[in-house]
C-alpha cells in the first residue's frame, strides 16, 4: 500500500537538500581557498635554519681562513639565523679530524687529506660528506733568490719548513720529498710551522725553503716577495714519481702556476707543479636546509668572495658537483637540482 505524502512534507524536503547542498559547496570552497594559499603564501615553506655552527678553517694568514672569513659575512645575510663561529686551525687533517669528532659542523680541506683519513680506518670516516668543489692548491717550493736549490733533491741537508702536523702541507710535502728521494725526517731539517710563520723565518735566514700549499696567490708568500727576493723551484718533475706511490696520489695533477701568480717572483715565467683540489666538506649529521642555504651562499658569492680570494673565482657550478673522494650531502644535492630545474 503506497501511502501518499502530505502537500507540507513535499514542499519541505527539497528545500532542506539544497541547503545541505549549499553548506557542503561552501565548506569545500573555504577548503581549496585555504590549500591555495598554503600553497602559494610563505607559510607553505621550510622554516630558515637557525643554531650556531662552527666553521674550523686553518691558519691566520692562508687562504683558508681569508675565505672562511668572507664567508661568514655572506652567510650572515642569507642565514640570519645561524651564527658561525670560526676556528682556526694546523690545516686539511686536523679539520677533518675535527668534524668526525663533532668539533666542526662545516670545513675546508684538500682531497688527498679527505682520502688519507678514509684510508686509516676509522669507521667515522664513513659520515663525510661534501657540499662542493672550490678551488685548487698549488703545491709552492720557495726560497730565497740567490739559492743554489734547482729542484727539491737540492734540499738535501738544508731547513726546510714543511708545514704543522695536521697540515695537508705535510702530508704532501711528504710525499713530494719521497718522490724526489728524501727521507722527510733524516734527510732534510725539518722545521714544522705554518705560513703564519714561514716567511719570517726565511726572511731571518733561520730556515732555508718552505713548502706551502694554497690558492694563488697566497697573500703570505705575496707579501714576503715585496721587500726580500725570493724564487718558486718547480715541482713538475715529481708528478710521476708522485703517482707511483700509489691509489692516494691520484687526486694530485700534474699543473702549471701561471706568470703572473707572483708577477714579482717569476719573472714573467710560468713554473710547474702539482695542484690538489678543496672541498667544502661536512658530515650527514648536518641538517639538509642548513647544508642546501651554506653551498647556495658558496656559489652566489663566488664573485664577491673571489675579488678579495682570488683563487674563490675558480667556484664554478659545472664543476663544484665533482667532489671526489666524497659523496654530496643531501641539502648540497637538493640545491644543484633546484638550480638545474
Amino acid at each position: 500500500m503506497v501511502t501518499a505524502l502530505s502537500p507540507s512534507y513535499r514542499r519541505g524536503c527539497p528545500r532542506r537538500i539544497g541547503r545541505r547542498r549549499a553548506v557542503q559547496a561552501a565548506v569545500a570552497a573555504a577548503v581549496a581557498l585555504a590549500l591555495l594559499l598554503w600553497w602559494l603564501l610563505p607559510l607553505g615553506k621550510a622554516p630558515s635554519p637557525r643554531g650556531t655552527v662552527a666553521f674550523t678553517t686553518g691558519v691566520p694568514t692562508g687562504v683558508y681562513a681569508r675565505y672562511g672569513e668572507l664567508l661568514k659575512r655572506y652567510l650572515a645575510k642569507d642565514l640570519p639565523g645561524v651564527d658561525v663561529r670560526l676556528r682556526p686551525s694546523e690545516g686539511s687533517v686536523q679539520n677533518i679530524r675535527r668534524l668526525v669528532s663533532g668539533e666542526a659542523d662545516f670545513t675546508i680541506s684538500t682531497a688527498d687529506a679527505v682520502a688519507a683519513y678514509q684510508d686509516g680506518g676509522d669507521q667515522r670516516a664513513a659520515r663525510l660528506r661534501a657540499c662542493a668543489r672550490l678551488y685548487d692548491d698549488y703545491m709552492q717550493l720557495v726560497v730565497p733568490a740567490g739559492s743554489d736549490v734547482d729542484r727539491t733533491a737540492d734540499l738535501r741537508g738544508k731547513r726546510v719548513a714543511i708545514g704543522q702536523e695536521g697540515s695537508g702541507v705535510s702530508l704532501i710535502t711528504a710525499r713530494l720529498l719521497k718522490a724526489a728521494g728524501l727521507d722527510p725526517e733524516t734527510d732534510i731539517d725539518p722545521v714544522r710551522v705554518g705560513i703564519d710563520k714561514m716567511p719570517d723565518l726565511l726572511r731571518a735566514g733561520e730556515i732555508d725553503a718552505f713548502f706551502w700549499s694554497g690558492g694563488l696567490p697566497t697573500a703570505a708568500v705575496s707579501d714576503l716577495a715585496d721587500d726580500f727576493g725570493i724564487r718558486l723551484v718547480q715541482l713538475g718533475d715529481l708528478v710521476d714519481e708522485l703517482h707511483a706511490q700509489g691509489a692516494p696520489t691520484r687526486h694530485y695533477r700534474a699543473a702549471v702556476m701561471p706568470a703572473d701568480a707572483y708577477s714579482d717572483v717569476q719573472n714573467g715565467r710560468a713554473v710547474k707543479t702539482v695542484a690538489v683540489a678543496n672541498l667544502l666538506v661536512t658530515t650527514d649529521r648536518t641538517d639538509p636546509g642548513l647544508t642546501e642555504g651554506v653551498t647556495r651562499t658558496v656559489i652566489d658569492s663566488r664573485d664577491r668572495i673571489g675579488s678579495q680570494v682570488h683563487a674563490a673565482q675558480l667556484v664554478d657550478l659545472r664543476t663544484a658537483i665533482f667532489t671526489d673522494p666524497l659523496e654530496l650531502h643531501e641539502g648540497a644535492r637538493r640545491y644543484y637540482r633546484s638550480v638545474k630545474s
